[in-house]
């Protein structure tokens, strides 16, 4: 997840006025932000118009009994996801709000290419790390940088995945700046989540809001689950009529649990545990009540370190002795390929447009945030010298955790970071701070609605014929007042993805 923080609003607001009414009467726009429903001059953008005028129009308390209803499918569906910042691992509804993120079908056009056009150059690169290194020959990018990532193992040099894809899945997190532009923040690579959401959320958008969902002329986002069960029989070892996948999960206790019942389930594969897997003549088998039977394709929902007792973590207590063995030999794939951690690392994160330049002879369609790598000498001293202006990140936290807002920060934070990026340079990145756009949001306590920072992030399946983008995404919404915290376990919630029709 993308790591955004709380940071306190500017004291000014500006306030649009030409055509908002009822429940949009008044709507503030922090400053400088570019807000997803309403225009400069307060109208309501094209492709929310019919929705504006739908659900500005409805008395508070509608729209109030339309919240409560989803909130009400939500917690009889089972929709939650487990919080251990407490301590307790506690059981919660994920925050969803009724009022949905809107893509234009121009705005989706240009992501599609451009998350396709990213996926693939971060394919190739993830390649050439395990293989012939031709970007650090050739002076397009510092090896020694890759090298020193912690989620680069050696283990899987010449390691050639089934089917020749390693990013089977990815999630991508967008922002959108002041001026309405789409930028990359993060790439997630290894076991991204959150889809399942996307699924359910436009499910409750259904029941709760039928009339304007059918009258939106909005794409399908249920196709998800078999074309994911498509995409993982086509990197098979075998025939993918005759292909056995399952999705492999720690357990109950872990906190998208309920997304790998929710997949398996609408997958119509098995749901397994590290103990219903074994490892036999370097192929893996399930365990069954008819007797072991071969698994060709895992989707792993369980971090690689953990997966292999005999080679990764000796204390790992979840995962299938053997099955590096079995995988190496090129008898069972895992989704997503063991090793894709180098390719998000935010440290290599900046050199993706040169990525894609290097390997697709193309420029980049998608822009990225501005960052400084402190492991370059002449990036630390610039970040050492502005720590005040910038928010710096460490390479292997995620959450919003390892991170300094640097407007916001004290002069002892700013003193305690300065330390730690002078003594371990390689762990840090900082980048500008980047207003978030908003989205109206309904505020329960205040009866109307308010605008909320928000994310996006889109899933991409790549199988042998390359890169598909779900025409939608989990849109996360920061609920508090002033917040840039859009994280599930930090406060955030979630709203419907309508992408439009061409």
């Amino acid at each position: 997840m993308a790591e955004l923080v709380d940071v306190a609003l500017p004291s000014t607001m500006v306030t649009a006025e030409s055509e908002k009414t009822g429940l949009f009467a008044p709507y503030e726009i922090p400053p400088g932000a570019f807000d997803e429903w309403i225009d400069a001059s307060g109208a309501p953008r094209p492709a929310v118009k019919k929705a504006f005028e739908t659900l500005g129009a409805m008395p508070p308390s509608e729209l109030a009994h339309v919240q409560l209803l989803a909130e009400r499918t939500l917690l009889n569906q089972g929709v939650t996801f487990s919080v251990y910042s407490d301590n307790r691992g506690t059981e919660k509804i994920f925050p969803f709000c009724v009022l949905p993120r809107v893509v234009s079908a121009a705005d989706w056009e240009i992501l599609d290419r451009g998350l396709c056009q990213r996926v693939r150059a971060l394919g190739l690169f993830l390649d050439d790390v395990y293989g012939p290194g031709r970007i650090f020959r050739e002076g397009k990018m510092p090896a020694d940088l890759v090298l020193a990532s912690k989620q680069r193992n050696p283990l899987f040099h010449g390691v050639k995945p089934c089917g020749g894809v390693r990013i089977h899945i990815a999630g991508v997190d967008l922002i959108r700046d002041g001026d309405g532009t789409f930028r990359v923040l993060e790439d997630n690579l290894r076991t991204p989540s959150g889809v399942s959401y996307v699924l359910e959320n436009r499910l409750i958008s259904k029941r709760v809001l039928p009339r304007m969902v059918e009258e939106a002329r909005i794409q399908r986002v249920d196709l998800y689950p078999a074309k994911l069960a498509e995409t993982l029989a086509r990197v098979s070892p075998v025939d993918p009529e005759k292909t056995t996948s399952v999705v492999l999960t720690p357990g109950p206790y872990n906190s998208a649990y309920f997304e790998h019942t929710f997949l398996a389930r609408t997958m119509g594969i098995e749901l397994v545990v590290p103990d219903d897997l074994f490892v036999d003549g370097d192929c893996v088998y399930v365990r069954t009540t008819r007797g072991p039977r071969r698994v060709h394709v895992i989707y792993r929902r369980i971090d690689e370190a953990f997966l292999d007792p005999e080679v990764f973590r000796r204390d790992s207590l979840l995962g299938v002795r053997g099955l590096f063995r079995a995988y190496k030999a090129g008898n069972v794939t895992i989704a997503n390929a063991l090793g894709n951690g180098v390719a998000d690392d935010k440290a290599v994160y900046p050199f993706v447009p040169e990525m894609i330049r290097f390997y697709l002879s193309e420029e980049p369609i998608l822009a990225q945030v501005p960052t400084y790598v402190c492991a370059r000498e002449s990036d630390k001293k610039y970040v050492l010298e502005h720590l005040e202006e910038l928010v710096v990140k460490a390479v292997d936290e995620a959450g919003g955790y390892g991170m300094l807002m640097g407007p916001t920060s004290t002069a002892e934070e700013r003193e305690e970071f300065g330390r730690r990026i002078a003594a371990e340079p390689r762990k840090y990145i900082a980048q500008p701070r980047i207003e978030l756009s908003t989205c109206p949001t309904w505020d329960d306590a205040g009866r109307r609605i308010v605008s909320r920072r928000v994310d996006l992030r889109p899933y991409i399946l790549t199988g042998p014929d390359g890169p598909w983008v779900l025409p939608g995404g989990l849109t996360r919404v920061a609920l508090r007042e002033g917040s840039y915290v859009v994280n599930s376990s930090q406060g955030g919630g979630s709203k419907d993805t309508w992408v439009q029709k061409p």
